[in-house]
């Protein structure tokens, strides 16, 4: 038998970004005893990846802003197939969410009357993003962790959770090893909440760090809950392509919010050649007009550069395989040339934009205040998640609730910027709140250590196998070449059932991984375990993505370019069958209240 510590926690929260501090918070401010399970260390999250801001109608720099153009902008940019109870709920509780971090000493920068600034963002119709400069996401974690800490959560960092116990269906608990020294402990809870992030190391570019593997979205299907929209993979327009060692870091949307342009490498503005007919009438109608709305104008339109992401992904995509790409495969996004329009263009970009001057000038040897930058699309979000209620976050496993990347529903077919961030403190809270009351109103769950055991030997095989046996590394280097060639930004049936055969392959081949020596400070066996979440959350997204017949905001299939209308009314969930196997249905969408459905048609001119 294996030894291992047990810890016993009312809830029990899984991650440490936005999403589980928030919940942390607001389950320990219940009452009930918090447990936070994180991956590395306190405070090294992804979220302190976005940049850009927080987007919430606060109506600081645009008084036409309200929560129901927040509303009707995130319906639109999902394309409809959005959960609309989340994105009603996110639209309405986001302020308060910001103005209780602002409470809890997050410092944004302000107007010139002292109210928090926003800032204008892709698919957003007005100014909305709150900000700090574009270090919002570190600021956010900072003031979290900070609040996390004050209230005396437990906290246990550089853990690895492998899997999920169940007591008659109903979540009871985790089993985890420590990263450090690789000892294994048992974590009993009566809630659990997921907040694990996303799935982008499934492709081989990609803005996200180590951590996102996909951990929450395969511990909750193998616990037997529904995953949801899982085909709708957010291609960031924007992440570095040069030097080949920083390919697919982040430039945050806030360059164009500030006035950056794109230009292919004839110098031309190729977004304005491609505007969808449902944002013709609030895009700019040339460069000027876009510039006057960067700066504030009113009256002006927002410019193209500010389109959706998935539309400008597929747009960079298109000139690119054009033959009209920057040298090293990507586009020019240029904030220089501002200078044009402002005497004081150098101190500006990099008051605005310190990150991203500090990022290019350090890892590319090039100042943005003078040089475009090279971008193109890198994997960045996934819509799809965890299918959960939307009141209260719970999925189809009770006791079992997610929150934040790894839960779907508020974004539909495509997330608008400055959205997750809004969307990690909204649902955060409301998780932990949900979770600690299920807590308080259930009884303590048995827990079933035959099941724990079961995990730590299947987790401890590859020690048993040895060097001799298949390589942790290559398997994953192999599956994300596969998905980044074969299920990319566009797709077709025949490369994705490809892609579907070479998953077979890599079950194989993982169920044969070896590795030696001692756990300590071994980053082969947290591959080897990383690979089995991985597997997983990739052959969710290409069944789902098989099954949508359609081009949907972030799922664009060559073979079926257009929208259809039947697909428009339901989502595509799969579930873990009894034989193992993985299936897949379509849920229909309930439809939307009338007074939404005029907020929405209300937005459309």
């Amino acid at each position: 038998m294996t030894d291992y510590e047990t810890f016993d926690h009312d809830v029990l929260v899984i991650g440490a970004g936005g999403a589980g501090l928030r919940a942390a918070i607001a389950a320990s401010a219940a009452g009930v005893s918090v447990g936070l399970v994180c991956k590395s260390l306190l405070g090294k999250a992804h979220t302190v990846m976005a940049e850009g801001g927080i987007a919430a109608a606060l109506a600081n720099v645009d008084d036409r802003d309200n929560w129901q153009v927040h509303f009707a902008d995130t319906m639109r940019g999902g394309q409809y197939i959005n959960n609309w109870r989340m994105a009603e709920i996110h639209a309405k509780e986001a302020p308060d969410r910001v103005r209780e971090l602002e409470g809890w000493g997050a410092v944004f920068d302000r107007t010139p009357d002292g109210r928090i600034n926003q800032r204008n963002f892709g698919g957003h119709r007005y100014p909305r993003l709150a900000h700090v400069g574009d270090r919002t996401g570190l600021e956010l974690i900072r003031t979290l962790q900070d609040h996390t800490s004050y209230l005396g959560v437990a906290i246990h960092m550089e853990h690895t959770v492998i899997e999920l116990l169940l007591d008659g269906g109903r979540a009871a608990g985790a089993v985890a090893y420590d990263r450090e020294r690789g000892r294994f402990h048992l974590f009993a809870a009566k809630a659990i909440v997921l907040a694990t992030g996303g799935i982008g190391r499934a492709y081989r570019i990609t803005s996200n760090s180590w951590e996102g593997t996909g951990d929450g979205h395969a511990l909750a299907y193998r616990a037997g809950a529904e995953l949801m929209d899982m085909e709708f993979i957010q291609f960031h327009p924007t992440g570095m392509v040069w030097p080949p060692s920083v390919r697919g870091i982040l430039v945050t949307e806030g360059v164009r919010g500030e006035g950056g342009v794109l230009r292919n490498r004839e110098g031309r503005r190729f977004m304005f050649d491609d505007i969808p007919d449902n944002y013709k009438p609030q895009t700019a109608s040339d460069a000027e007009e876009g510039w006057r709305y960067t700066q504030g104008d009113k009256s002006a339109r927002r410019p193209p550069e500010l389109l959706t992401r998935d539309h400008v992904a597929r747009c960079i995509n298109r000139e690119v395989k054009a033959g009209r790409g920057s040298p090293h495969g990507g586009v020019f996004l240029d904030i220089a040339w501002i200078k044009e329009k402002l005497p004081n263009a150098e101190e500006h970009i990099k008051r605005k934009l310190p990150s991203m001057y500090h990022q290019f000038k350090e890892l590319a040897d090039l100042d943005i205040t003078k040089d475009p930058m090279e971008v193109g699309p890198t994997t960045h979000y996934i819509m799809g998640g965890v299918r959960v209620d939307a009141d209260s976050q719970m999925s189809s496993v009770p006791g079992l609730f997610a929150a934040g990347e790894c839960a779907s529903g508020i974004n539909g077919a495509n997330r608008l910027g400055g959205n997750s961030l809004s969307d990690l403190i909204v649902f955060g809270k409301r998780a932990g709140e949900y979770a600690a009351e299920y807590a308080r109103t259930s009884g303590q769950p048995r827990l079933d250590e035959g099941a724990a055991e079961r995990a730590l030997s299947q987790s401890l095989a590859p020690f048993e196998r040895g060097p001799g046996s298949e390589n942790p590394y290559n398997v994953q280097q192999d599956l994300q070449d596969a998905m980044q060639t074969l299920v990319g930004i566009v797709r077709t049936e025949a490369e994705m059932r490809e892609a579907f055969g070479k998953i077979q392959d890599f079950k194989e081949r993982s169920a044969r991984i070896g590795v030696q020596g001692y756990r300590e400070y071994h980053s082969g066996w947290h591959t080897s375990i990383d690979v089995q979440n991985l597997l997983a959350v990739s052959e969710a997204i290409i069944l789902s993505a098989i099954e949508r017949k359609e081009s949907r905001g972030g799922h664009f299939r060559e073979d079926y370019p257009a929208r259809v209308a039947e697909f428009g009314t339901v989502n595509i969930v799969v579930k873990r069958a009894g034989d193992g196997s993985m299936q897949v249905s379509r849920v229909p969408i309930p439809p939307m209240p009338d007074h939404l459905k005029q907020a929405v048609e209300e937005q459309k001119s």
